[in-house]
Formats: structure tokens, sequence, C-alpha cells
């Protein structure tokens, strides 16, 4: 049994073994060949969510020069067949839709929604209007507890930038405090041998 797997971890070894050295290589040069030429080819199936139920089917051919011919149905979730008819060739994919007719029809607003776009619109003009003018529409005014928050911010700030101020002043005199009393180091290099 031993000699067995012995056995086997060498023939292992030996069909990992690098192998590069002896494929001769071509010094850079790779080959290309150009793509074969369309074959035809002719598909269809159908398909459903259970068993005896279909729900889409999907139908394609291609030819030899690379044209390709196709057709897929399904129903969608309001139970209406929807059918796309295509080709597809070297200027591009060309679909012909049947059954789509409600898909691209613009909603009709309802009289709730017409209302709002009619006072929508008035407002918009006034305010425009106003605007025009230089007056300010509806310019909204300051309560009494705005303007006692405006002032206690307007204090802070104000004292908050004179400490700020402060301290850029002593750190200034400490600066030139430490330049007025320092002495330049002229130390010498000295060779260490």
């Amino acid at each position: 049994m031993r000699g067995v797997v012995i056995t086997l971890v060498a023939l292992l070894g030996v069909s990992l073994a690098d192998v590069s050295h002896i494929v001769p290589h071509n010094s850079g040069i790779t080959e290309t060949t150009s793509p074969s030429p369309p074959s035809p080819y002719s598909f269809q199936y159908a398909a459903g969510r259970y068993p005896g139920h279909i729900d889409r089917v999907h139908q394609e051919a291609g030819d030899d020069v690379g044209t390709i011919h196709g057709m897929y149905s399904y129903v969608d979730p309001k139970f209406k067949v929807r059918t796309v008819e295509y080709i597809a060739d070297k200027t591009g994919f060309h679909p012909h839709l049947t059954n789509f007719e409600d898909t691209q029809t613009v909603p009709v607003d309802s009289e709730a929604v017409q209302l709002a776009k009619q006072k929508h619109q008035a407002l918009y003009e006034h305010i425009a209007n106003a605007h025009a003018q230089g007056v300010p529409a509806n310019a909204p005014a300051e309560s009494a507890s705005v303007l006692r928050a405006k002032e206690r911010h307007l204090r802070l700030y104000s004292k908050i930038a004179d400490q700020h101020a402060a301290i850029a002043a002593e750190r200034e005199a400490e600066r030139l405090a430490f330049e007025a009393t320092s002495v330049a180091n002229d130390v010498e290099e000295r060779q260490i041998y």
C-alpha cells in the first residue's frame, strides 16, 4: 500500500511539473486568425411558469451573412400578449412591436391633477410678477424668538472671535520672545573615524 501511495505522489509531481522549457517560444510573435464567417442557425422554444401553461415563446434564425430574423412573445402582468418581431443586421437592431399601443399613450390628467396644475401656474405667475417689480413676495417676518436667537448668536460669535485674537497675540509674543533669547547653534561637524 505504501508503495502505491509513493508511486501516485511521484506521478502527480511529474504531471504538475513545468514543461515550458520544452515548448518552443516565438519571441513575441503572436498569430491571429480572423473570425470564421457566420453559420446559419435556427432555434425556437416555448416556456411557462408551470407545466402545461405557455406564457412566452422565442424563435430566431441567422443566415450565412450575419442577418438575424426573430420573434418573441410574452404575456404581461395584465394578461396581454406582447409580440416583438426583429431583424438584426449590419445596420443595427430593428424591432417591430405588436400590441404595445397602450404602453405608448400619454396618460390623461384627472380633474384633481388639472386643478392642482392651474393653482400651481397661478401661484407661479404671481411670484414671477412680484419679482419682476422688485417686490419680495411673501417675505418671511422674523418673530421675537428669532430676533433673540440672532442677537445671542452674534454675541457668542464676537466673544469667540475676541478669544481667538487674544490667543493669537499671546502665541506671537511667545514666538518673538523665544527668537530674541535664542542663540544659534554653531556646532562644527566632526569626522568620526
